[in-house]
């Protein structure tokens, strides 16, 4: 009797799977058969030695866990949706609302009352410049914003203007681009209209009358450029390379190199820094946009919206009246 439990209880105890259950020995070992003194020493052996669980946890564990993360996830996923549909109202209603009281009706004067009040508090952008995007055959949309964009800067008194398109198709088409403008002045201020200048770096110049010149002869009213991302970090490339070249034929040391003459050179080949940059997209996306020109630019976007619009630019120009130049401080 004591030999033929011994056996299987011995093989049980060396070889046995973990995974497998342990509560058939202990059973047997717990029976209220009667036992020989051998077996009840070899109990009281093994029995502390056996696992605690009898039956494997981990699969149910992992299940029930894996529930309640999916459980979890559904709940923050349903929140940030609630949160992001409420927005999207929110910047709905605020931005027709805006659209409502502040249409300019393409007159100048509604449009310099309502930046009135900015210029009187002496916080106001001379270089204004935006971030407009190129759709595959709808060249007339983008020179059509173009023109809009200009005479509302032309009519609150934002002498220059900076409009960067990625791809750099402004460039080829100058000429058309400063007809269109001039034709949307002209409905804006009739005869009386400012004097336009259209260009874009290392390109001819084009004035009123759709005459063109290397360098503008009369006073200005309105500057508009274009820019694409060719002018950004490849310039900058170009001009280290240029200094590079001039350090290694001895006309320019390593101490005459500052920010200072980086930012001349920038400001000629291209263009200076303008005080604030609108964005007319819901993200904030520079898109390649020179990045030595934003050193000190306020940036401004509306969330969820995706278009050019009067009530954007308005806003951007009451924002950057509340801002504070720090510069560090």
């Amino acid at each position: 009797m004591s030999s033929t439990s011994a056996g299987p209880l011995h093989h049980s105890v060396s070889t046995a799977p973990s995974q497998f259950s342990t509560e058939p020995f202990k059973a047997a070992l717990r029976s209220r058969k009667p036992k020989t003194a051998d077996a009840l020493e070899r109990e009281r052996l093994v029995l502390p030695h056996l696992p605690r669980t009898s039956v494997p946890q981990g699969p149910i564990r992992t299940f029930l866990w894996t529930q309640v993360y999916k459980f979890v996830l559904l709940v923050i996923y349903t929140l940030f949706s609630i949160y992001l549909r409420l927005r999207w109202v929110y910047n709905f209603v605020v931005g027709h609302v805006f659209a409502i009281l502040y249409y300019h009706h393409r007159t100048p004067q509604l449009i310099a009352k309502d930046v009135a009040e900015l210029r009187e508090r002496g916080k106001f952008p001379k270089h204004l410049s935006v971030v407009l995007e190129y759709e595959r055959e709808d060249l007339d949309k983008l020179i059509d914003e173009v023109s809009e964009i200009a005479c509302w800067c032309a009519s609150a008194g934002i002498p220059r203007l900076s409009v960067y398109e990625r791809t750099g198709i402004l460039k080829s088409y100058i000429s058309t681009s400063h007809r269109a403008v001039s034709q949307q002045l002209r409905s804006y201020f009739g005869r009386e209209r400012p004097t336009l200048r259209v260009h874009a770096p290392h390109s001819r110049t084009f004035v009123n009358d759709d005459t063109s010149t290397d360098e503008g002869s009369e006073p200005t009213g309105l500057e508009v450029m274009f820019i694409s991302e060719e002018d950004g970090r490849e310039s900058m490339v170009d001009l280290t390379k240029t200094l590079c070249e001039m350090a290694q034929r001895g006309k320019l040391s390593s101490e005459d190199v500052s920010v200072e003459l980086i930012d001349a050179e920038v400001k000629e080949n291209c263009m200076g820094e303008p005080d604030l940059l609108v964005l007319f997209s819901s993200n904030i996306t520079l898109k390649g946009y020179p990045p030595w020109q934003l050193r000190l630019t306020e940036i401004y976007n509306v969330t969820d919206n995706d278009g050019v619009g009067y009530q954007v630019f308005l806003r951007a120009l009451h924002s950057f009246a509340r801002t504070e130049m720090r510069f560090g401080r």
